[in-house]
């Protein structure tokens, strides 16, 4: 006999139904700031399912993202009315482009008042939605909300991966339901559902043999490798075969930092960085390309791995190729990731290879990270991520640890140099980048992975577009380490104008000082300041040894005038 599932008792309302079939879907929280819909909806109609009030709907939208991310779970977020649906709408661009299976959901005028720009605070929220989601709608009768739910879902949880929309008026939010409605049980699946193309293994047997042929083989890896479980699929093929793995930016961990066959995360701002040659180091011998769970938005671009002499390229993904101007293969495989995987790892008949050298590459991040300098006009970037690295090492279980980026020029040092020891042990907004990312994704990370330390690097100038919401991580008590690399200044946008002009122009970067260890202290959280190594470390024990957030602020420098940063692969 099937199992049912029946619309909530009587007297329920639309709110109830609504929460209770996200709970069936397993959400089990809900993000945001709520208007004046708060006389439909209480959020305490439905046990299981926990609200979590945010300083600002961005940040909402940003922790569900994370959250969803890493629990590989749908997970919500929830802003009223008007202008709170436009500041949603920066964290539902963050999960569309960073590929995360959010539900967003907003309040709306009146059903019988809904006059887009003419009436208080109503726009057409579904419009605004619709070009940066899988799925828009706006409810129209209470009886359907369950059936939306349900389409919510299934198109968020479809690959690629990404947020749905639902618009609430508030009245029908409050109305009650009919009870006497039988729906079928919630279908939870285990992982995303991806397209599947014919003949996709007789495409996966061309690419044994260019595999069998090839001299040297690199695996390059997306996260939708991680949202398919294909994790120790590629690292059983990568050993047993001895090809190494490069990531993009939100795929490191995929091998453990420290294996002989990660090759690490790469970013178009390495070879200017490093003052180094990265770029062909990794990919100038290479004769195969294999990208498994490729995906364009998360930036690692086919110019990329172009260096050097000819070589054959595979894409493998659970999607069809939307940038065939920009990339196509030799072989497009649209699959299962870890089907093929798996499928690729049974051949049998393909030798071990031989990983092409990249002593000297890594013998210059060594460099970089051991750099004992005591610089007087501030700490640089690569030295607070090894200083991060160091603690999270000696603070993290094996294979455990978050260590999360906000957006800026520090940013790429974290693809760099910062340590990933499991999927998604490094993250960072790949696709849509948006200042202020740091500290809800920190908080997504967290309460992801609650027994885990979760170590922020942020900007001040990304960080303070978002620092409201250091109270929200003082109210919950989340046991964050913040470290703020400040030099009070848009220091990416610097870069650029030095790229573009040869010098800067102060009034389009610079800030005046703001003193973050009395912001965190304002916020009730304890914070120090630290100016070199030994400072920052004895900082970063100590607050990870607390079982609360802590701040540090640390002031930074980046040099723009030096280096090999006239030659970026951007």
């Amino acid at each position: 006999m099937s199992r049912v599932s029946k619309t909530p008792g009587a007297g329920a309302t639309t709110a109830h139904a609504l929460l209770q079939r996200l709970r069936d879907h397993g959400v089990e929280t809900v993000f945001g700031v709520v208007g004046r819909e708060a006389a439909s909806i209480l959020f305490d109609e439905v046990p299981g399912i926990d609200f979590v009030l945010t300083r600002h709907e961005f940040t909402a939208g940003v922790a569900a993202d994370v959250l969803a991310r890493i629990s590989g779970r749908p997970q919500a977020c929830w802003s009223t009315l008007g202008p709170g649906m436009t500041n949603l709408a920066t964290g539902v661009a963050t999960s569309v482009l960073d590929r995360s299976p959010v539900i967003a959901l907003a309040a709306q005028s009146e059903s019988h008042d809904i006059f887009p720009n003419d009436t208080h605070q109503c726009l057409d929220s579904v419009a605004v939605m619709t070009p940066m989601t899988k799925y828009a709608v706006e409810l129209r009768r209470p009886e359907e909300i369950t059936d939306l739910v349900d389409s919510a879902v299934s198109a968020a949880m479809t690959e690629p991966v990404g947020p749905s929309f639902i618009s609430l008026p508030v009245d029908l939010l409050g109305s009650e339901v009919d009870t006497s409605l039988v729906r079928p049980p919630a279908e939870r699946h285990p992982k995303p559902l991806g397209a599947v193309r014919d003949g996709w293994r007789e495409a996966a047997l061309e690419a044994a043999e260019l595999l069998a042929r090839a001299r040297h083989p690199v695996l390059v890896v997306g996260a939708s490798a991680i949202r398919s479980g294909a994790v120790p699929a590629v690292r059983r093929l990568a050993e047993r075969l001895r090809v190494p793995v490069v990531t993009t930016y939100i795929a490191k961990g995929v091998l453990p930092a420290g294996h002989e066959l990660d090759y690490g995360a790469v970013t178009g701002y390495m070879d200017g960085i490093l003052s180094f040659p990265a770029l062909e180091t990794l990919f100038g011998p290479a004769d195969l390309v294999l990208t498994v769970g490729y995906d364009y938005a998360e930036d690692l671009r086919p110019s990329m791995w172009s260096r050097g002499g000819p070589k054959k390229t595979v894409r493998v993904s659970p999607t069809a190729n939307p940038v065939p101007r920009v990339y196509r293969p030799d072989i497009d495989i649209v699959a299962d990731v870890r089907e093929f995987v798996e499928f690729l790892d049974a051949r049998t008949g393909i030798p071990e290879k031989t990983p092409h050298d990249i002593s000297a590459l890594r013998a210059r991040i060594a460099q970089f990270l051991a750099d004992p300098e005591d610089h007087p006009d501030g700490m640089r970037a690569h030295q607070v991520i090894d200083c991060m690295n160091t603690v999270m090492a000696e603070t993290a279980e094996p294979g455990e640890g978050t260590i999360v980026s906000d957006i800026g020029f520090f940013r790429h040092y974290g693809v760099l140099f910062a340590r990933a020891d499991q999927p998604f042990g490094f993250l960072t907004s790949a696709g849509c980048s948006s200042f202020g990312y740091g500290i809800p994704a920190a908080m997504g990370a967290q309460l992801a992975r609650p027994g885990q330390p979760t170590f922020l690097i942020a900007g001040d100038g990304g960080f303070h577009s978002n620092s409201a919401d250091l109270e929200t991580i003082a109210r919950l008590n989340l046991p964050i380490v913040t470290v703020v690399v400040n030099n009070d200044t848009n220091g990416l946008i610097e870069l650029y104008q030095h790229l573009g002009h040869r010098r800067s122009h102060e009034p389009a970067v610079r800030f005046t000082g703001v003193d973050f260890t009395l912001l965190a202290a304002a916020n009730g959280i304890e914070a120090a300041r630290a100016a070199d190594r030994e400072e920052l470390l004895a900082a970063l024990r100590k607050g990870a040894g607390r079982d609360r957030p802590f701040l540090i602020e640390v002031p930074v420098n980046y040099d723009f005038t030096s280096g090999g940063f006239g030659a970026l692969s951007i």
